[in-house]
């Protein structure tokens, strides 16, 4: 996983509450369990006027061009502003690997679904939690601002705007690290492999016909 210190961005605005995980990648795609290949897919409903089935070419199908991440102004989008309780519904994993694969690294509501927000550290995205009036007072700065960007300083957990102010924002000490870091749950326990090497070898020695043949 790649280490996440500060980062800079286009903003897309996805005005909805509650969006849900099948809505983020809808549950035909979930047949691969490889964490890459599900961007072209994200919001697959919301975004073509087909139905979308895993292999499809997504290059040619036909775009709702009312969806904000069909329009212009938002191509190349890496920071998705949204609202309370992103990511509801099923535990599915493949949401955040879509939101990724797609670009976005940065989201930011007043809330998010917890299974959700914890699977987000763990591929690498940060999901940033403000009150309703601050994420209120972004939609209204991307919506009169084209090209609105935002500058994400994970070390100092400030949110940098355009005009020089800075947000602050919370965040855990131990999913800061991870991310600092770049650990994922794999990275974590390598980061111990002296010690199970230890172990290891404590129990060849204690039971040795365990390890036999």
């Amino acid at each position: 996983m790649e280490k996440f210190i500060t980062f800079s961005g286009l903003v897309a605005p996805l005005d909805r509450a509650n969006v849900d995980t099948d809505a983020i990648i809808p549950k035909q795609f979930l047949k691969s369990i490889e964490r890459t290949g599900f961007g072209p897919y994200l919001f697959d409903e919301w975004r073509y006027l087909d139905h979308g089935e895993p292999g499809m070419d997504c290059s040619d199908r036909p775009r709702n061009t009312e969806f904000v991440l069909n329009q212009e102004r938002y191509q190349g989008a890496q920071i998705l502003l949204t609202r309370d309780n992103f990511g509801c519904g099923s535990s599915r994993e493949h949401a955040p690997w879509a939101l990724l694969d797609f670009g976005i690294k940065v989201l930011i509501a007043p809330s998010f679904a917890d299974i959700f927000y914890n699977n987000c550290f763990k591929n690498g995205i940060l999901p940033i939690k403000l009150e309703s009036s601050q994420v209120d007072s972004l939609f209204r700065a991307v919506e009169k601002a084209p090209s609105y960007q935002l500058q994400i300083d994970l070390e100092q957990q400030l949110i940098g705007l355009p005009d020089g102010i800075s947000i602050p924002f919370e965040i855990d000490p131990f999913r800061k690290h991870c991310l600092l870091n770049g650990l994922d749950d794999i990275g974590l326990t390598l980061e111990k492999t002296d010690k199970i090497e230890t172990y290891e070898m404590q129990r060849r020695q204690q039971a040795p016909w365990l390890f036999a043949g």
